[in-house]
């Protein structure tokens, strides 16, 4: 997977297009400390509970969703973030299109 190009200003946002009835995901930067990834869902998609060994930050660009960490709600829309905690169980739910910004940091 290509990541995006370096110094020039991003459009995040329009680097994903929305498929009907899918995920869809673009590598911004891949680092070994970490990487950035850009999601677009469609309505109705989700992804199924699951934990990851370093907290992730989601930033919401585009649309809302419903992100559960450890069963709890949390609705998140257009210019929002939340921290997925390390080792906690976290799932996600787009009611709408939705596009995030995953941000995930190896400690």
């Amino acid at each position: 997977m290509s990541t995006a190009p370096k110094s020039q200003i991003l459009q995040l946002a329009d680097m994903a297009a929305y498929q009907d009835g899918s995920i869809v995901s673009r590598q911004i930067t891949k680092a070994e400390a970490g990487n950035v990834t850009l999601f677009a869902f469609d309505a109705g998609q989700e992804l199924s509970e699951h934990t990851a060994p370093f907290d992730a930050l989601v930033h919401v660009l585009d649309g809302e969703a419903e992100i559960f960490i450890s069963g709890q709600p949390f609705s998140v829309s257009m210019g929002q973030a939340i921290i997925l905690p390390a080792n906690q169980p976290h799932a996600l739910k787009a009611g709408k299109r939705f596009k995030m910004l995953l941000t995930m940091i190896r400690a």
